[in-house]
């Protein structure tokens, strides 16, 4: 069960990310009023629903749901951003790729010359 501070927790990451009720609701698919009773405490999500807040937030379930502290291992950063590129469209995520694969390339190419 959710605890008491879910609706300031969410109110809070949307704020801090600098999004709107609306653009938080477009980014995870949902009506808008569906966030505003989120935030309000007269509704409670999913898990699903939990998981796409956590992402758009770019945050973890656990910080959004039990107030935790934001994770900063490397593993776990990485592992967010890379969940955020699914939403990405296949041309953004080609140019993603295209410039991931030349950084590792290049470093590549320091190390042998080394």
């Amino acid at each position: 069960m959710l605890t008491v501070d879910f609706p300031e927790r969410l109110t809070t990451l949307r704020r801090q990310r600098d999004l709107t009720q609306q653009q938080l609701a477009d980014h995870i698919e949902l009506h808008v009023s569906q966030i505003r009773r989120y935030e309000q405490g007269k509704s409670q999500p999913t898990l699903d629903v939990i998981r796409r807040l956590a992402l758009a937030l770019n945050t973890t379930a656990d910080e959004l749901v039990f107030d935790n502290e934001p994770s900063t291992t490397t593993d776990h950063m990485w592992q967010l951003r890379l969940e955020a590129l699914t939403h990405l469209d296949p041309d953004e995520q080609a140019a993603i790729r295209t410039l991931i694969d030349s950084i590792l390339l290049r470093h590549q190419a320091r190390k042998l010359a080394s």
